[in-house]
This record gives structure tokens, sequence and C-alpha cells, in this order.
């Protein structure tokens, strides 16, 4: 099974069969085309003399230093040693595996003049198992993923370091265990492949799709709380969401309606009391405006995966050599940003009704959810941890977009930090899970209290998979444990549960 990549079409469900399906690569019939005829117009103009950046010049503020045909191959290779900076602790390997496809796509429009059999060779990485290591620390985030996108390509000149079949080895390693050659880069190549917004652009899709699977989990969990806490559905009825029309807070509300489809344990308005707390009442409201992000993050995606990101860019159609401005990664800084506060939200309002479920001044259930309360102290501490995340995602959504340093004696002068930006995205989702995961469990203790039998078929469901992972609460335990396991199967069984959510 194979897809095919033209730099114009590649999907999020591609992406995942590539990445987690097997799917080998390969390159479209008109991309081969177009491919030859960028790289023809950098060897034309290599002929000619004709000065252009990247080509036969150095690099940043080195621009305007020419530099001889018979130093081109070293200067490329020089490129990708010096660049390659980067810092900290390795991208995920699947990260890695995303920026391998991602410059592929890219480097696959034919805008960036590089040679056909290194475009292969970074397919064939992807397609024999052999993943960079890239550590995640050192971009920018505009003149591209420089430092990151080094370290990737380090690989396919047999240097750096590489995962292959799940063992860590030089790079040239990786490849001869692969059956592969490393390339020497000629004219163009190693410009053509760091300067990108791939590194970013990788982070932001892992995070997107993990980010897209929590916000929908969550509402189930809600869901179960509301039971739990004999929540009152009427604030979900179609009527008051008709009037302010957004069709995602639309959606939520529907959603959390047909789980609770059959509860025994809802309310209606007046039955216990008028009307709920704002972080039951308002669910759909802030789940709602989360999938607006949601939507919005998605198409910035969609666009930048399909994007030549690099400089310059060569028109074969025209013959035009443009420098530009496309490896600024300003778009999925905003972006990535956008998604960090969003999914901060969505724990910031699953800690509240935490606090609901346990604290006994506010419901009638046993203190702290406690089998024994006073010598036991139940659930008690597993809102002070969710509350440490909730803050800790405060410090990481503070934007990264804002922010900007001179770099390249001030010839690159503003740039967009969307690497941070999707690095603090991302670490901010896997926090945010682990509090969903800690309302998960409280819900589900709060339902064997009052009877989970009484539960609607939707969210008995969810209830008992949450208890595959966590079991009921008879006694104090190390919940830590609890809190791990449960969040490792929100992540790894995600669509399972999704399906026992949505379907």
């Amino acid at each position: 099974m194979f897809i095919q990549i033209d730099g114009n079409s590649l999907t999020y469900d591609q992406i995942h069969q590539v990445i987690h399906e097997g799917y080998s690569v390969k390159i479209s019939s008109d991309a081969l085309e177009n491919i030859k005829k960028s790289r023809n117009i950098v060897e034309e103009s290599i002929i000619n003399n004709k000065v252009i950046y990247g080509v036969n010049t150095g690099f940043g503020k080195f621009s305007d230093t020419v530099i001889s045909k018979d130093d081109l191959a070293d200067l490329q290779i020089n490129l990708i040693r010096s660049h390659a900076c980067a810092l900290g602790e390795p991208f995920s390997l699947e990260v890695s595996k995303v920026m391998l496809l991602l410059r592929a796509n890219a480097l696959a429009k034919g805008f960036s003049g590089i040679r056909l059999e290194t475009l292969q060779l970074l397919i064939d990485c992807l397609n024999h198992n052999v993943a960079p290591v890239i550590p995640s620390q050192g971009s920018l985030g505009a003149s591209g993923d420089l430092a990151p996108l080094s370290h990737l390509a380090l690989l396919l000149v047999g240097e750096g370091e590489a995962i292959y079949n799940g063992e860590k080895m030089s790079g040239g390693e990786a490849l001869k265990h692969a059956g592969l050659e490393p390339i020497k880069l000629q004219a163009k190549e190693g410009l053509a492949l760091i300067n990108g917004t791939q590194a970013m652009t990788a982070v932001g899709v892992v995070a997107y799709m993990e980010a897209q699977e929590l916000a929908d989990l969550a509402d189930g969990i809600a869901a179960l709380t509301l039971e739990g806490l004999q929540g009152i559905v009427d604030a979900f009825t179609p009527e008051s969401h008709s009037v302010r029309p957004y069709p995602e807070q639309q959606k939520v509300a529907g959603r959390i309606l047909s789980y609770l489809e059959g509860s025994q344990l809802t309310t209606t308005q007046g039955q216990i009391r008028v009307q709920d707390a704002y972080s039951l009442r308002c669910i759909p409201q802030v789940h709602g405006a989360v999938q607006q992000v949601l939507n919005y993050v998605r198409e910035k995606l969609t666009i930048e995966i399909n994007s030549a990101t690099d400089n310059p860019l060569i028109f074969s159609d025209s013959g035009k050599v443009i420098s530009g401005g496309n490896f600024h990664g300003q778009p999925i800084a905003f972006a990535m940003d956008f998604l960090g506060i969003a999914m901060s939200e969505i724990a910031s309002i699953s800690e509240r009704r935490i606090e609901r479920l346990v604290n006994p001044q506010l419901n009638d259930l046993p203190a702290f959810l406690s089998p024994d309360p006073g010598l036991q102290s139940g659930l008690m501490i597993t809102q002070y941890a969710a509350a440490s995340l909730v803050s800790e995602n405060k410090t990481l959504a503070h934007p990264s977009s804002v922010d900007s340093i001179p770099s390249s004696a001030n010839q690159e002068d503003h740039v967009s930090m969307g690497t941070t930006a999707a690095r603090h995205a991302y670490q901010i989702i896997q926090n945010s899970r682990k509090v969903l995961a800690i309302e998960a469990i409280c819900a589900a203790q709060a339902a064997d209290f009052r009877g989970s039998n009484k539960l609607a078929p939707e969210t008995k469901r969810v209830y008992s998979k949450i208890r595959e992972a966590v079991p009921t609460i008879t006694q104090d335990r190390i919940f830590s444990l609890d809190i791990e396991r449960l969040a490792k199967l929100l992540k790894e069984d995600v669509r399972e549960v999704n399906y026992q959510l949505m379907h």
C-alpha cells in the first residue's frame, strides 16, 4: 500500500497511513516532471554564471558573497554541518517521520531545484523505516526551521544520528542497514532541504490530531461528570443554542444531550437546583469555542503541509528565481499559540469540574469521593495535581509568536518562534490529557456512589472503558499510577474510545 505525493494534496489521513499504518510513499508522475524542470533551471543558471542566492552565494548576511563554481558542493555540505546545532531532547520518532514526509511533499511541488535522486533518498528513508534523530530546540521559525532540518539533512549525507527499526545508530550505519547509499549534495540542495517550516508544522500536525481527539473525548467525560453531579440538562437543549448560532457550540450541546439520553441521574431545571455552575452549564460554549480554534488550526496546517516554504523559489514555467519569505513561520506560530490557549481551556474547565466532584461543600457525595472519609483521603490530592498542570499550562500558553530576536547580523531581523509555539502547544495537550484523565476517574467514582446502573447507555460505555484501566476505589492507593495508565489509554486507544463516545 502506498500514497503518492505531489506537493499539493497531502491529507491528514495520508499522514496517518504513512506514519502509523506502514504505507509507502511515491512521487507522482506530474511532480517528477516539475522537479526535473526546476533542477534544470538551477544547472543552467550555474552554467550561465547567474548569481542566485544560496546557489552560488553565501547565506544570511553572506548573501552578497559570490561563491566559485568549484566550491558549490562544499558550500552545501558546509551549510548543513554548520547549521546542525539544534539542542535538547530529540523530537519523538513520530514527529521526525512526519518531518521527513512533509519535507518530501514540499520538495515534490517542484519549486526548490533539488535533484530527483536527493528527494528520492529522503523518501527511501521513510519507506525503509530510517528516521533522523532531531534535537527539538534551536529554531527561530524564520529562514525556516534551519537547525532541526539540518539534522534531518545530515542523515541523507550519512552523518548525524538516526533510528533504524527502533535502534539508535549513526546516520551512515542506518542507511547501510537499510540498503541505502548517502548522497553528495550539489548546488542549492542543502538550502532546499533546510529552508522550510517542516519542524513546526510536523509538531503542529501531531499536536492538532491529538488535540482534536482529546477535545472530542472531553465531551464524553464531561457528560459523565454531569451525571455524577446530577446536572441539569435544560442548558443543553437546542433553544438557547439556536439564538447564538455557533455551529461548534450547537454540535457540542447536541452531543452532550445524546450522551445523556436515557440517564436516570440527570435532573431538570428546578428539580434540585435552578441552574448549575458555569463549568457544567457552559460546556457547549467553552468546548464549542475550542472546536472553533481546532477548525482554524486545521485550515492553516492544511495549507502549510502543501506549501513551498523555502528560498529562493524556482518557477520553471517563467524561468524566474525569486528570493522571498515563505520560510517565515508566522501563520503556524499564531495557529500553535491559539491551539495551546484553547487546549489550556479544555484543562481549565475540566479542573473546575474535578473540584465540584471532590469538594463536599459543592455536592452531596462523600467528601473527596473517599470510601471512608477521614481515615482515607480518597481523590483529594488528584485535584491538586490537576490544578498544578492547569497552572503550568497557563505559563506554557504565553504566546511565543509575540517574541522575536534578530539573527544573522540583523539581516534576519524578525522571526516567528513558531517551533517554540508548537512545542509548547504539544506539551499543553499532554498536560491536558492527564487533567481529563483525573476528571474521568473522579466522574467514574461519583457514578459508583450514585449507581452506575443508572447511567445513560452512552456514558455507561465511557464508564466501562475507564474501569478497564482504573478499578473502583475501595481504599486509598497510589493514584498517580491510575492517572498515568488512563492518560495512556486516552492516547493510545483514543480512536476506540472515540468510537465509544461518538457511536
